[in-house]
């Protein structure tokens, strides 16, 4: 079951590589060493079709960007205030252009907003005309749009449902395949937004997919008319920059559909040279995103193989030794303390323990055995609850509840390493980490092939 959703998600891949089986590989070692429930995969976070978000601002120009690109005048509606307030998923259609409702994302696990009614703040009952307020799915017969789908979003600052906007876009950042955030050049304080920059720039530039992101400042025609079009420049990557950007994920462009004049023609051309530049490269991005989400995919597998390794389970070991040695302190305390204060009772009722029937020993025996195994079980569940209310990663704090449990507390004296973790499982790891180099390597042959078409067709 686990491998044909697997499959499902990465059929547009299988002409090229198959990462089926080592993707499976990676879900059962996951669900081996706990990081993930039986019920989950790593493909869960990866689009049936590669995937283009648009972000930013209201009034950047996103949907008149999306309606250029696709050769549509109208599909997306524009203008000065926010207009479009949903998330709108495009994809292609051989027939005229199709507006349907967010039920048709909600309810088609084939789309990126999957049963997302669930998640959003209001939206638990999952009311048709609820989900409707936030999402629409949107066709065109756009050829630019066959095997990918587009993401608009609502204008990041216009949205009165700001907590649910940021859940969904959270979301869509994850299964994002290339994510362009865009700015409005027109507003002169780029650095009156720290909110807006905080969450657009700040918390994307620390992921291990941020190379995804395209930072486009848009909108510079209409700017460069009243301003000098280097300081606006400057003055937006310097905001940016504070933000933590560096100046190769920055863009600037214009759409070419309602370029406004501009008196000053060396101005003008020098505009549009480094506007055309920049457009040329964020289009060639958008269309070879098939090419791009491979690669993705592959590094995605090899970062996820070496977090495990290399930082889940140290993490996991040092989680498991600071509950060992918590419950080994507390038993030792408490061990002490009831032997006191059974020396001091016995001592003051005049019991000899030597004097009595063999058959009362072994009672008190076996009675102080199970009170010693019930409170040790306790004492290691409870302070298992007590380290796994502050462990902040979903992740770490399902394999660290999968570690301590009744067998696991048992014997807790007799463990030293986490649920299935040893040599088995390192080299596991290791053919897949092997698998990825060939993955890596088939895609070679199909987009790059130093020795010639020549050369490639001797050795079939």
């Amino acid at each position: 079951m686990a491998d044909t959703r697997i499959n499902d998600r990465l059929k547009p891949l299988e002409q090229d590589i198959n990462l089926t089986e080592t993707f499976s590989e990676l879900d059962k070692i996951a669900h081996k060493l706990g990081f993930l429930s039986p019920e989950q995969s790593y493909t869960d976070k990866i689009s049936m079709w590669p995937m283009i978000s648009v972000l930013g601002v209201y009034s950047a120009g996103k949907s008149s960007f999306i309606n250029h690109y696709l050769g549509q005048e109208n599909l997306q509606r524009s203008g000065m205030q926010a207009v479009d307030d949903k998330f709108t998923v495009i994809c292609f259609s051989d027939d005229e252009s199709n507006q349907l409702p967010g039920l048709a994302l909600d309810a088609d696990p084939r789309f990126p907003f999957y049963q997302i009614g669930k998640q959003i703040t209001g939206m638990e009952n999952q009311k048709g005309e609820r989900i409707d307020t936030y999402l629409q799915l949107k066709s065109c017969p756009s050829e630019r749009l066959k095997g990918k789908i587009l993401i608009d979003s609502p204008g990041f600052d216009a949205d009165q449902q700001r907590t649910a906007t940021l859940q969904v876009i959270k979301h869509i950042l994850d299964l994002s395949d290339l994510v362009l955030v865009f700015f409005d050049a027109r507003r002169p304080e780029p650095g009156s937004m720290p909110d807006t920059l905080k969450h657009l720039v700040s918390e994307t530039i620390n992921r291990p997919d941020f190379n995804k992101f395209m930072f486009i400042l848009n909108q510079m025609d209409t700017t460069a008319k009243d301003n000098n079009p280097e300081d606006v420049v400057a003055a937006w990557q310097g905001a940016l920059a504070e933000a933590g950007l560096t100046a190769r994920h920055f863009y600037r462009i214009y759409n070419p559909d309602a370029v406004t004049e501009i008196e000053d023609e060396n101005v003008q051309e020098n505009l549009e040279k480094k506007c055309q530049i920049d457009m040329q490269e964020i289009h060639k991005r958008m269309d070879d995103i098939e090419v791009e989400r491979a690669y993705r995919l592959i590094a995605m597998i090899e970062d996820t193989a070496k977090d495990i390794e290399h930082k889940l389970i140290p993490q996991l070991q040092d989680l498991f030794k600071s509950w060992k040695k918590r419950v080994l302190v507390i038993e030792g305390i408490l061990v002490v303390v009831l032997a006191t204060f059974a020396g001091i009772w016995f001592n003051f009722n005049e019991i000899d323990l030597s004097n009595q029937n063999p058959i009362v020993l072994g009672l008190f025996g076996t009675g102080s055995v199970i009170l010693l195994i019930s409170l040790h079980l306790n004492i290691a569940k409870l302070t298992a609850n007590y380290i796994l209310k502050r462990i902040n990663n979903t992740t770490l704090a399902r394999a660290f509840l999968k570690n301590t449990g009744t067998r696991r507390s048992l014997f807790i004296y007799f463990i030293d390493q986490p649920v299935a973790w040893g040599n088995k499982m390192r080299r596991r790891i290791a053919g897949i980490l092997s698998k990825v180099n060939n993955h890596v390597q088939d895609l070679n042959n199909r987009f790059a092939n130093p020795a010639g078409k020549k050369a490639a067709d001797d050795n079939k």
